[in-house]
């Protein structure tokens, strides 16, 4: 059964966040942007996540976020309402006592074949427990074959083992039924598609695996289904249910 909780602007940023003199927000602080229908079934560990629960037990957790605009956070009016900062908090918030950074390594319109060239150099900049890997929806819009797609999953899967973390994969967000943008109608389907591939890999890899596509599906509530008015960006209330969702799946299976 799904729960839901309301989120407020400036409810849970972290510490690091708030000390901040941020610009003026395109909500006003406190005004609820989100309910977000919670559900800890959206995330699959696969028998993953031994090095992150280590990880937690020692009471710090560094967490690597990589992948295209929504790890980035575009289309958040404010920074720290992006989805790195607010799964920050909303680990933190899950996991008293635990020490939890969130490094956004995001890159607008990425593909999956970009983010596996640069993976092996953005690990190297420090040590991390587990990898966020948020994949393929551009690889859909630029309508890639899927096993080109999966043939770069693969070498920056490489890349991770190599490295020793833990994995996490995110699979595309779902776009607005109705948009008006000829290039996104009826994309839908493929996207879902990816993320059953994705799933696949999930299970096969022994990766922990964030369903968002699914997730989404429940966002009829929120303002433009969590989607900006460009129709691909998330909005302030997108970002918040994702971490929310994406915190809600992971804490339990990390304690």
């Amino acid at each position: 059964m799904l729960a839901a909780v309301a989120l407020t602007v400036g409810a849970a940023l972290p510490v690091s966040a708030r000390a901040q003199t941020p610009p003026r927000p395109a909500i006003a602080p406190g005004a609820p942007i989100a309910v977000c229908p919670l559900d800890t079934g959206f995330v699959a560990d696969n028998g993953g996540l031994t090095r992150s629960r280590a990880a937690v037990r020692a009471g710090r957790l560094r967490i690597l976020a990589v992948g295209s605009s929504s790890i980035e956070g575009i289309g958040a009016s404010r920074r720290e309402l992006g989805f790195a900062p607010l799964l920050e908090a909303g680990l933190e918030s899950r996991m008293p006592g635990v020490d939890v950074t969130v490094i956004n390594r995001g890159i607008g319109g990425e593909t999956a074949k970009e983010t596996a060239d640069r993976l092996e150099r953005e690990l190297a900049a420090g040590r991390v427990d587990l990898v966020i890997w948020q994949l393929g929806t551009n690889d859909v819009l630029r309508d890639r074959v899927f096993d080109d797609v999966f043939a770069d999953f693969h070498r920056g899967e490489a890349v991770l083992q190599a490295a020793d973390v833990d994995v996490l994969l995110i699979d595309p967000q779902r776009l607005p039924e109705a948009t008006t943008n000829m290039s996104f109608r009826g994309r839908n389907p493929a996207l879902g598609d990816m993320a059953k591939r994705i799933a696949d890999e999930g299970r096969r890899g022994g990766y922990a695996v964030l369903r968002r596509f699914d997730a989404m599906a429940n966002w009829g509530g929120l303002d433009r289904g969590g989607v900006g008015p460009d129709d691909l960006h998330l909005n302030d209330a997108g970002y918040a249910c994702w971490a929310e969702v994406t915190a809600e799946g992971l804490a339990p299976r990390l304690r």
